[in-house]
């Protein structure tokens, strides 16, 4: 049998860090239900071909219809996250947008938007826009932060055209009350998450880990929801406390506590896609987090910390490498869901004889990810 810790200790990059020997054994013990993991990464370009590396900054750029504006303040947020977003503030100005998209190449979009104080994007205005792009541009996909809707909503988004819908699962009343300031219940978000995914829409939402100021609360309420109500796929984020606010700081969630969070999950749900989104937070923990997602199955991991990619090859998984470029995450995880085609096998000497390049390129003990700014999707339907 396979010794995994001795696997993680063969890696480089990792030899140094530690690991919970529990949930190592428990994540070895799990059943999963492929062996393939795909890496979304803009470092591993000696491998792409022509077409992969034409893949540009913009292939998946995040709109919002109210530009750095959000009413809600998340204590996670403080609106941070939409500040450098695309904004497009009246239907006409996101058609223009959209048009010259199209005309560079672009694959699709995030469209979303600060949200009022019942956690709703107002987005009515925009349906028919949305529709005219969907039958203009049949081949842009556009994935929505759809925030908490009804069935109305949802049916507008629906005929609208919108290829993916997303949301972030709550399960703690705790943290809807304090950190996202609403007055709605944790029933709220189920009944939001039950009513999408009744849609013909793709529905992969969000479970964002520490995200009651770092520390683990509703994150397997949440999981319980998605089991009653299963969605296309599930992306898992950690919460980042450099975006929060000076007065209620948050604290970098346990990297242990995150890997047995993510042993749960794909236990709970063995046969649903689970992607690592690229919100999490950086150095040290991120390594150990994205060690612990590669151990636990994940079928994607968008912008892997070093030694990930060589952890997986000897663990014997069969690696597929995407080098996408630095567009947002999320266009990564809607593709991932629909295809790896654009993916590319790789062995674990093809990856060995790559990590000893990147040493020579990178000297110093640090990720060659640290430098790319990255925009996140974690918490945006605020």
């Amino acid at each position: 049998m396979l010794d995994w810790k001795g696997a993680l200790q063969r890696v480089e990059a990792l030899e140094d860090l530690t690991f919970d020997d529990s949930i190592i054994a428990k994540l070895q013990q799990a059943p999963h239900s492929s062996n393939l993991i795909n890496f979304y990464t803009p470092t591993f370009k000696a491998y792409s071909s022509s077409e992969l590396s034409s893949c540009g900054s913009n292939a998946w750029p995040a709109v919002s219809i109210t530009g750095g504006d959000c009413k809600l303040q998340c204590d996670h947020c403080k609106a941070a996250i939409l500040e450098p977003m695309i904004p497009a503030r009246t239907p006409d100005e996101l058609w223009r947008l959209v048009n010259g998209m199209v005309e560079t190449g672009t694959q699709g979009m995030l469209l979303t938007g600060g949200s009022n104080h019942q956690n709703k994007v107002e987005y009515d205005n925009y349906y028919s826009t949305i529709r005219r792009i969907k039958d203009e541009f049949p081949h842009f996909k556009i994935a929505m932060h759809t925030a908490l809707v009804d069935e109305d909503i949802a049916l507008c988004m629906e005929q609208s055209g919108i290829d993916a819908a997303m949301m972030d699962v709550i399960g703690a009343q705790e943290t809807i009350t304090q950190v996202y300031h609403l007055k709605r219940t944790e029933a709220d978000f189920e009944r939001t998450l039950e009513i999408l995914v009744n849609t013909k829409m793709k529905v992969v939402p969000h479970i964002v880990i520490g995200l009651h100021y770092g520390e683990l609360l509703g994150e397997w309420n949440a999981l319980e929801m998605l089991k009653r109500h299963v969605p296309d796929a599930v992306v898992l984020v950690v919460v980042m406390p450099q975006y929060a606010g000076e007065k209620r700081p948050f604290v970098t969630p346990d990297t242990d506590e995150v890997g047995s969070f993510f042993l749960d999950s794909r236990l709970a749900l063995p046969d649903t896609p689970l992607l690592l989104g690229c919100a999490r937070p950086a150095g040290v923990a991120k390594m150990k987090i994205d060690a612990y997602a590669v151990m636990a199955g994940m079928s994607g991991i968008a912008h892997p910390a070093d030694g990930a990619v060589e952890l997986a090859a000897r663990l014997e998984k069969q690696v597929k490498v995407t080098p996408s470029c630095c567009s947002i995450a999320v266009g990564d995880e809607v593709m991932a869901v629909e295809t790896t085609d654009n993916a590319i096998e790789l062995n674990l000497e093809e990856i060995l004889a790559h990590e000893k390049e990147n040493r020579r390129s990178f000297p110093a003990p640090v990720s060659a990810l640290s430098k790319i700014k990255v925009v996140s999707d974690v918490g945006i339907n605020r």
